[in-house]
């Protein structure tokens, strides 16, 4: 997906000075924008659901993936205790977007902690309740221990896509668009979530 513009929202519960933080830790794992915005703007659609049960191979394999993740009413149910989200957006050039290899696999991972670490460092800020929705599947094992336990628990979170969230609607709902690469040589962005209060 391409370029995201958001004008920053003074009024989305939290402070420039720590968004530029924020972003200023996110860059090292690949970020380039972080954008505060009102919990309303997010869509949450049942056909996003659908995606993940009959479009993806994660299905049922992965802790981060339905049916290990709340269902859509689940998800609505959890938002309505927020006030405020963080988007998150990156951007990547894979041109083996498609396989399952060892590069694409670092590049998750990187990610995927980074989200976690921004998590954190919000938690030390004061915001208890701040949780991650992380851009793409996880990546942390080679292999998924599901069903067993998950060797990572501490950093085990959902996908913004598992959580049923329209990526897509969400950003029409701030106020831009994203396109949708369609050649595996072209930069493409990605999208995390942090829940916040």
């Amino acid at each position: 997906m391409g370029e995201v513009v958001i004008p920053f929202k003074s009024n989305a519960g939290i402070s420039q000075e720590l968004t530029q933080r924020l972003l200023q830790k996110g860059k090292s794992y690949g970020l380039n924008a972080i954008f505060p915005f009102q919990i309303g703007k997010i869509v949450v659609s049942e056909w996003v659901h659908l995606k993940c049960r009959y479009g993806c191979t994660h299905y049922n394999t992965n802790w981060c993936c339905p049916p290990a993740t709340p269902n859509p009413d689940k998800v609505r149910a959890i938002l309505s205790e927020y006030s405020t989200a963080l988007l998150l957006v990156g951007t990547k050039t894979c041109s083996d977007f498609y396989l399952n290899n060892g590069r694409k696999r670092i590049n998750q991972v990187r990610c995927w902690k980074g989200t976690i670490m921004l998590e954190r460092m919000l938690f030390l800020e004061g915001y208890y309740k701040s949780f991650s929705l992380v851009g793409e599947c996880c990546a942390l094992c080679k292999e998924c221990a599901y069903p067993d336990d998950c060797r990572f628990p501490q950093e085990k979170r959902p996908s913004v896509e598992s959580f049923s969230i329209d990526v897509i609607g969400t950003l029409k709902n701030l106020g831009t668009t994203s396109t949708v690469a369609t050649k595996t040589c072209e930069t493409y962005s990605y999208y995390g979530v942090i829940l916040m209060e």
